[in-house]
């Protein structure tokens, strides 16, 4: 069973920062992808960033030079940190985790955490 959590949400006012943090823990071979997505109210989940496990970054176009995704293999940990921040930032973040439980099968599988708050006060 693999778990997925994120932390580090928080209330901050425009043009501060936030560092989230998606710790997968569990039966774990191989972290292949993780990707931070976002929910407003009335709003689709949306994707902020992704990165791959060798490495390749991807940011929506709303995000691009204010929010960088890094990861800790060590920790099995990817974090997001997020600078000038927006009120229109303010949405539940969610990470998801492309997991290989296994390191005799090739099977990876998706996993989500729970969801951390952001809010952004004007």
């Amino acid at each position: 069973q693999v778990q997925v959590m994120e932390s580090g949400g928080g209330l901050v006012q425009t043009g501060g920062s936030l560092r989230l943090s998606c710790a997968a823990s569990g039966n774990i071979f191989r972290i292949n992808a993780v990707d931070w997505y976002r929910q407003a109210p009335g709003k689709q989940r949306e994707l902020v960033a992704s990165l791959t496990s060798g490495g390749r970054t991807n940011y929506a176009e709303s995000v691009k030079g204010r929010f960088t995704i890094s990861r800790d293999n060590a920790k099995n940990t990817v974090y997001l940190q997020m600078n000038l921040l927006k009120p229109e930032d303010t949405a539940v973040y969610y990470c998801n985790a492309i997991v290989q439980p296994d390191n005799s099968r090739p099977n990876m599988y998706s996993y989500w955490g729970q969801g951390t708050q952001v809010t952004i006060s004007s």
